[in-house]
């Protein structure tokens, strides 16, 4: 079996891996969450934290395919929400809240939206909506907490994040932004991260019942603006960060 060295240098202070405790959390979680966590993850050989930052030694995934089916990506998160269901934030209450970083995200992406902005690329209904959310971030964050109830989120649910075995079985990776709050705030950005809008509403199917989906889909849409500014213009990322975005504007009209 071979082996995956996880390192990270303490978070810069103030950085957003710092206020979240990122690092930190992800260590807990394969010490405390993985080895019951009911869906397939790494296996962990040795976990440090300390002064001189994180260390995790965890199993080898590499020869297993990148990504997965968002179909059966959904199924998998519906499962880990299922079992999760008003149990996680009791069992470990370290796992941030949603409210948790709200002010500073919001600041994040209010810097980040004045330049993204000026972009001759960015689409009207693109354009428009980061103009919505200007200044409403942390708002938009909150109301996860409405969104349903709360259990345990893996918090960054993309394909990029999941590996698929010889004989199908999906992995979930990159633990560092575990947290409790509403499982449609993953299947949201699942979606906007990872799906064709073509295919979103098979995917929801997949997922199971949805309601406060359209409640976490602002706050999943800033993180895709996020993630937009770190494209190169004219890039087939860049264009496909917008196609998604765009029909995220369009269910929110």
């Amino acid at each position: 079996m071979g082996y995956f060295v996880k390192r990270r240098d303490p978070a810069i202070p103030g950085s957003i891996p710092d206020v979240l405790g990122s690092f930190h959390s992800e260590v807990r979680f394969y010490r405390e969450v993985a080895p019951v966590v009911g869906v397939r993850v790494p296996a962990c050989h040795l976990s440090e934290d300390g002064p001189g930052g994180t260390c995790l030694v965890l199993e080898d995934l590499s020869t297993w395919h990148p990504g997965a089916d968002p179909l059966e990506a959904a199924r998998v998160l519906a499962d880990l929400h299922r079992r999760w269901q008003g149990q996680s934030a009791t069992r470990w209450p370290w796992l941030r809240p949603v409210s948790a970083g709200a002010d500073v995200v919001g600041r994040l992406f209010d810097r980040t939206w004045s330049v993204l902005v000026e972009r001759r690329d960015v689409p009207p209904p693109v354009r428009e909506l980061g103009e919505r959310l200007v200044g409403r971030v942390p708002a938009a964050t909150r109301a996860e907490g409405t969104a349903g109830p709360s259990t345990l989120l893996h918090g960054d649910a993309s394909l990029s994040n999941c590996r698929t075995s010889t004989d199908a079985e999906i992995a979930l990776l990159d633990w560092e932004d575990v947290r409790a709050g509403a499982g449609v705030a993953d299947l949201a950005w699942l979606l906007l991260s990872s799906v064709e809008p073509a295919r979103w509403d098979e995917v929801v199917a997949a997922y199971g019942p949805a309601p406060g989906l359209s409640t976490v889909i602002p706050a999943a849409t800033c993180q895709a603006l996020l993630s937009l500014a770190d494209t190169d213009t004219d890039s087939a990322e860049e264009a496909a960060w917008i196609t998604r975005i765009t029909a995220a504007s369009t269910l929110l009209a």
